[in-house]
């Protein structure tokens, strides 16, 4: 399930079923001209990835906005931000969290996160819309989604 109107409804009557949350994890960082292009693409494969996860597991998980934080900030302030949006979601029947990034700092703060972390290594450049770049992306998420499933 998504963060739309239509699935948000229909969470609200099947949400016994719905027990784990997935959150990406975007950086952003206007101010390095350098890095404008990678940070976009990453982003872009990250929805990728996340929406394909939500495909594959639909009916369990609900996938979450984007978590969005500038690049250079401090992780404790936004781990402290984020434990607050797992807090929220607790209140209803929640049981897991993901938080899925390209971003390798996080691991750094990991133990603080009320949640568990799915770090990879962030494809720099490519098409999207290449048959070699959907297989990839298919077989990661064939991964991640084997992943998420040892956690139930």
């Amino acid at each position: 399930m998504k963060w739309i109107k239509s699935d948000l409804e229909q969470y609200k009557q099947a949400k016994e079923y719905v027990d784990t949350i997935v959150v990406p994890l975007i950086p952003f960082q206007l101010s390095q001209d350098d890095d404008l292009e990678k940070s976009a693409f990453q982003r872009e494969v990250l929805s990728l990835f996340s929406k394909e996860i939500e495909k594959e597991l639909t009916g369990r998980i609900m996938l979450m906005p984007s978590y969005n934080y500038l690049k250079n900030s401090t992780k404790d302030n936004e781990v402290e931000r984020i434990n607050e949006w797992v807090k929220d979601a607790k209140q209803q029947p929640f049981i897991h969290t993901f938080f899925i990034t390209f971003d390798s700092t996080w691991k750094k703060s990991e133990q603080a996160m009320e949640g568990t972390l799915l770090w990879f290594p962030g494809i720099q450049s490519g098409d999207l819309h290449t048959k070699e770049m959907n297989t990839m992306i298919r077989e990661q998420v064939a991964q991640i989604v084997d992943l998420i499933r040892s956690y139930w």
